[in-house]
């Protein structure tokens, strides 16, 4: 039997067989002394990404930003303020108040951004359950580690109690030999 498997069987209680693969990693790499732990950005590069993926998550970074805001609203103002000079000097505007044109850019502009904002959502979930992935495999890893370090001192304390075990009886054996031999004084 495999140290992996000796781990699963006496630690997690099933045979190593019938483990998912996960937990299967943790336990060839506790019997391999091996790290199970990285750099958390490593889990991510683990995850590929098209550039339709990459495209969302570059939108919205930028779309859920406060330059996106401050930008958004500086538009808007001056989408107002120039409709307002062209009133007062031409006498109409190019986009009249309530700003019809201005409400489809808008429209056009969520109708666009809500789908890729969620594209990026998606992908940074899984990112997440991968995150998530690895966090368990660490904390089993940690777990198990303990319940070794616990057999380990308990075999110790065994050991140590049977020496003191042997260290008294043999104390009790000289008591007994002194105690037979007669008194001189």
């Amino acid at each position: 039997m495999h140290k992996h498997e000796e781990i699963a069987t006496r630690f997690l209680g099933q045979a190593y067989e019938s483990l998912d693969a996960s937990t299967q990693k943790v336990a060839r790499h506790l019997a391999q002394r091996k790290l199970i732990a990285h750099q958390p950005a490593r889990a991510h590069e683990e995850l590929p990404a098209d550039r339709g993926q990459r495209a969302a998550d570059a939108v919205a970074s930028f779309g859920g930003s406060w330059t996106f805001v401050a930008l958004f609203a500086a538009v808007m103002l001056l989408w107002v303020l120039l409709n307002a000079a062209l009133l007062l000097t031409r006498g109409h505007t190019f986009d009249p108040y309530p700003y019809i044109l201005l409400n489809l850019f808008l429209s056009m502009l969520a109708a666009i951004q809500a789908p890729v904002i969620l594209m990026s959502q998606n992908r940074q979930a899984e990112k997440d359950r991968a995150t998530a992935g690895h966090d368990y495999e660490v904390n089993l890893k940690a777990e198990l580690e303990i319940m070794l370090l616990h057999d380990k001192l308990d075999l110790l304390r065994e050991k140590q109690w049977a020496e003191l075990l042997e260290l008294q009886q043999s104390q009790l054996q000289l008591l007994a030999a002194l105690a037979e031999r007669p008194n001189k004084a």
